[in-house]
């Protein structure tokens, strides 16, 4: 259902929503409440009993909300009015709740707490498109299963830019423009609602809306880099040995050109500078102390769309402890450890290899000695008794 000021002239359209015939009330907005049905001008609930999911899915689809989320009876309390009398049995394609079929009530009556309550979701039904960022752009609502332009008058521009920002989570509105396409929705906002669902809209050629918000820029990141290659983010960071080099980086997605990243510690008034190359800043620090313990954090500024926007990171803790050695002589260890390891390595290698080469040649030797032995003899056998002694005297 839609509200429109008293005071307002409004054109309205045989495209446009329907006469109030369903409302959600008590609810946190348009799209939760308690089901109550408009019958000979005057509100009634509904029962429970009387409603179903298929009919709760007509319901959301007519105000513009979602999916149904909840059905429940006394969720929204009982309400004073009177009770519908009767039982609704909607197939869930329908357009409006009035146009499902009806049957009477089995019972006349409606139990206490069983009026029903309904919870729709809420579509993200508005986007800005072309400006790049989803808080930029020119203003677009879904509606009637496509994405149509949003317009608005001169005079209700801000209001409507106001809605729109609120419902994107961007902050506030920087500027609200009229932009070059024309026949879209014609919308009229308070200012104050929560989105633009709540805002009475028809269809018209009114050049449409071009809004900025303040949350323009994404939040950046910021990570910090160890001599080992470690990266470390957030408040779980990490801790540094006083002496050693470290380097803190800034970074963003590449929405806009240029800009630059002031890198800010918590406690004092420390701070660095430096212009964003490639959407990234690097801050090296070559040697750790005790003044660098605490929380930094990456500002990213930039001029866009003729102002300035900024964006702040989360925070990065770090903690600076004492080194067990000083630098200098953990780096000798080091380079100590890896030659020791180096050369156990090749003595273990190559040392089996040698032994395998002796074991190797003694093995043959005693191969060819035998060999020779056997010939000798066979050689004795297949000779006669003279020859043998012939032999042995020639010997």
């Amino acid at each position: 259902s839609l509200t429109v000021s008293s005071t307002k002239l409004i054109e309205c359209s045989t495209n446009s929503f329907s006469p109030e015939s369903v409302r959600l009330v008590d609810g946190a907005g348009l799209c939760s409440g308690r089901v109550e049905v408009k019958s000979n001008q005057s509100w009634a609930s509904v029962c429970e009993a009387d409603f179903d999911r298929q009919d709760a899915e007509v319901v959301c689809g007519e105000l513009g909300c979602g999916v149904p989320a909840a059905l429940q009876g006394g969720l929204y309390g009982e309400g004073g009015g009177q009770t519908w009398d009767k039982e609704f049995q909607c197939k869930g394609k329908e357009s409006l709740l009035l146009d499902c079929d009806t049957s009477d009530r089995e019972n006349n009556t409606c139990l206490p707490g069983n009026a029903v309550g309904l919870t729709c979701s809420e579509p993200d039904d508005v986007r800005l498109v072309g400006g790049g960022s989803r808080c930029a752009g020119v203003v677009e609502g879904y509606d009637q299963g496509e994405w149509r332009t949003v317009e608005a008058d001169d005079w209700n521009q801000e209001n409507v830019a106001a809605v729109v920002c609120r419902q994107l989570g961007c902050g506030s509105t920087v500027s609200a423009l009229p932009g070059n396409t024309t026949g879209g929705i014609r919308v009229y906002c308070e200012g104050d609602e929560s989105s633009l669902r709540e805002c009475f809209r028809s269809y018209d050629f009114l050049p449409g809306l071009t809004v900025i918000c303040s949350d323009l820029l994404v939040q950046p990141d910021i990570y910090l880099t160890d001599p080992m290659g470690g990266v470390f983010r957030g408040h779980q960071g990490p801790e540094m040995f006083r002496g050693y080099n470290f380097t803190i980086t800034c970074s963003t997605q590449p929405q806009y050109p240029g800009g630059s990243f002031l890198l800010t510690f918590t406690g004092s008034n420390r701070t660095q500078t430096q212009p964003a190359v490639n959407h990234s800043a690097a801050f090296l620090f070559p040697a750790a102390d005790d003044s660098h313990q605490g929380n930094y954090s990456c500002v990213y500024d930039n001029y866009v769309f003729s102002h300035n926007f900024s964006s702040e990171s989360e925070l990065l803790s770090l903690t600076i402890t004492a080194s067990p050695l000083p630098a200098f002589i953990i780096r000798h260890v080091v380079v100590l450890l890896i030659l020791l390891t180096a050369i156990t390595t090749s003595y273990l290698y190559y040392k089996p290899t040698r032994r395998q080469k002796r074991v190797n040649r003694v093995s043959s030797m005693d191969l060819y000695v035998n060999a020779m032995e056997m010939v000798s003899l066979s050689s004795r056998a297949e000779a006669g008794p003279g020859e043998e002694r012939a032999a042995q005297g020639t010997e």
